[in-house]
């Protein structure tokens, strides 16, 4: 039998009923005491990511990661390839450099259209398999029609369509990822290039010393299958619009300007722009002058050496490029830079003063070093230099025209002092302008790196 309740109450006194009342808690909580707004959040507890990392299955992590092995194999056959089989055709050096000349100008013209095609067309995905069916496309004709104008149309076609396909991937991958994990990625994609690179190297060199020079080509237009099967696998649907404003995580609206003028008053990006020029014009000719001097004195391996010469960096640059990425987002983006354009005058040098060709390969050692800085630092100072401008693909154009102003100069500019002066000359002039590019950096260069909050 329970006891009734009592029907009495105790009174309150008006002081304590004008008291707030207080709710049991296990634990108090200084925060709710101290700051208001905190009590409205306090029942969102739970770790939140940061606004700029989405989740990324891994159906697209690893499509990305098979395209870019795959666009790096095609890629592969355009390379010093070219340079054995011109000479082998008996032109002189001059003729080579023009032909490669013709490419080099093309990428000039279209890095800057290329870049704006990438930013207007809404699907990354579909801008690349074009340019990888175009790319495949020009390998093939030049297997099957290897007359001279077939050679200038192919070449011209392969540049043009290298101009929406850098872009496209870099989009891509950081449309993945975000901008918090931007050189992780791009350091993870340059090491898949760089295993495509030295795999592609060493098949097109056994197609080329066991069969022809034509299967070179044949194989690199049969690589379509695979990147277009790669591509095809990353989801659409995952890929954010990495020149869109909204992914500035300080919420800025796009600063000044459109277009180009919003590229011509960017600081850092023309100083970027101008160490590029000088960079490439000291180093597009250096291997193409290698493979042309190996063809001299070792006709028969050419190839062979070639492919070992092209093996050797991308080796380099698949077991550096991930810790260059890493590095980048710790210490900052020029101490990498100054890395990889010290590399390139002493890179020179060695070839100027090395007459084995054993030597010759593994001096290829720096141009991996140069490679994995690059292969990570260009889309990613791009990347940060136009955040707050909604220019990604654009100013990633511009700055690919200036690689292609001092690569068009340098395959020239090579050829015509290895004819008149000798191919030892040709490596000195050549360290001495990779030497003004470092200097170049280490003083207009600044640090493009934000910091956490920033």
């Amino acid at each position: 039998m329970t006891a009734p309740r009592p029907k009495e109450r105790r009174a309150v006194s008006p002081r304590e009923r004008a008291a707030p009342r207080l709710e049991h808690r296990t634990r108090p909580s200084r925060l709710s005491d101290t700051n208001p707004e905190a009590t409205e959040a306090a029942p969102d507890v739970s770790p939140q990511p940061p606004p700029d990392v989405p989740t990324i299955s891994r159906a697209s992590r690893r499509g990305l990661d098979a395209f870019a092995f795959f666009v790096a194999n095609l890629q592969t056959g355009f390379g010093p390839f070219l340079a054995v089989y011109f000479t082998q055709a008996k032109w002189t050096q001059s003729d080579i450099g023009f032909a490669l000349t013709v490419g080099s100008l093309v990428s000039l013209l279209g890095q800057v259209p290329g870049g704006a095609f990438v930013d207007a067309v809404r699907s990354k995905r579909f801008a690349a398999g074009v340019a990888v069916a175009a790319i495949s496309g020009s390998a093939f004709a030049l297997a099957v029609w290897p007359n001279f104008l077939i050679v200038l149309l192919a070449m011209a076609a392969h540049s043009a369509a290298s101009c929406v396909l850098t872009p496209a991937i870099a989009a891509i991958s950081i449309g993945l990822v975000g901008h918090a994990r931007a050189g992780e990625r791009l350091g993870r994609n340059a090491s898949f290039q760089a295993l495509g690179n030295a795999l592609a190297a060493a098949g097109m060199g056994a197609c080329g010393y066991y069969l022809s020079n034509d299967a070179v080509f044949y194989l690199t237009a049969a690589l379509v299958v695979p990147t277009l099967m790669a591509l095809s696998s990353i989801r659409p649907g995952e890929i954010r619009e990495v020149s869109a404003p909204s992914l500035d995580p300080a919420g800025a609206a796009p600063s000044g300007g459109s277009g180009l003028r919003a590229l011509a008053t960017n600081r850092a990006l023309l100083c970027f722009a101008a160490c590029m020029v000088l960079f490439f014009l000291a180093n597009a000719a250096l291997l193409p002058l290698v493979g042309s001097v190996l063809t001299l004195r070792a006709s028969e391996t050419a190839t062979a050496l070639i492919a070992a010469c092209i093996m050797v960096p991308q080796g380099v640059l698949a077991v550096c490029a991930p810790a260059f990425g890493r590095a980048a987002e710790r210490w900052g983006r020029r101490p990498m830079l100054l890395v990889g354009f010290a590399a390139l005058p002493i890179r020179a040098l060695l070839f100027a003063y090395t007459d084995s060709p054993t030597l010759l390969v593994a001096i290829q050692v720096f141009d991996g070093i140069s490679a994995a800085v690059l292969g990570v630092m260009v889309p990613l100072v791009v990347s940060d230099v136009t955040r707050s401008t909604g220019r990604f693909n654009l100013a990633l154009g511009a700055v690919g025209t200036a690689m292609g102003i001092g690569a068009a100069l340098s395959t020239s500019l090579a050829g015509l002092m290895a004819d008149r002066l000798g191919s030892h000359t040709a490596f000195l002039g050549l360290a001495l302008v990779g030497l003004a590019a470092f200097g170049l950096l280490a003083l207009i260069m600044p640090e493009t790196r934000r910091r956490a909050g920033a």
